[in-house]
């Protein structure tokens, strides 16, 4: 649904919040990770490439909070931390996958144009 720019400018309070949890640097590839199956914080580490324990930690942090992910501690030997998606967090599944999707149709787009950007400056 299109907003006008009023419209846009007089929810910004509330959608701005929402937008830096959901944005966030980790937050989208973690909810699609999970989308296909609950995972130790371990396993999620290695398919982040990149992420530290603490941006990791602060981030599985931020999405519990914000009921998209629940954590669940398995008293096996050792003990165990799984992570999955709430029905909140999956709700989200679609929207990401449409920008994951744009990401791919538009790589090659987004390069041009930093190249003729570059070459501009």
């Amino acid at each position: 649904m299109p907003y006008t720019e009023e419209q846009v400018i007089e929810t910004v309070p509330i959608v701005r919040p929402v937008l830096e949890q959901i944005a966030h640097k980790w937050s989208i590839l973690v909810l699609t990770f999970l989308c296909e199956e609950p995972k130790r914080f371990n396993a999620l580490k290695r398919r982040l490439d990149g992420v530290t324990q603490k941006a990791l930690t602060d981030t599985l942090r931020r999405l519990e909070r914000n009921g998209l992910i629940e954590r669940q501690v398995i008293t096996t030997s050792p003990i165990a931390v799984v992570y999955s998606i709430t029905p909140l967090g999956r709700t989200l599944q679609d929207p990401f996958l449409a920008l994951y999707d744009w990401a791919l149709r538009h790589q090659g787009d987004l390069q041009r144009a930093h190249a003729r950007f570059d070459r501009a400056g």
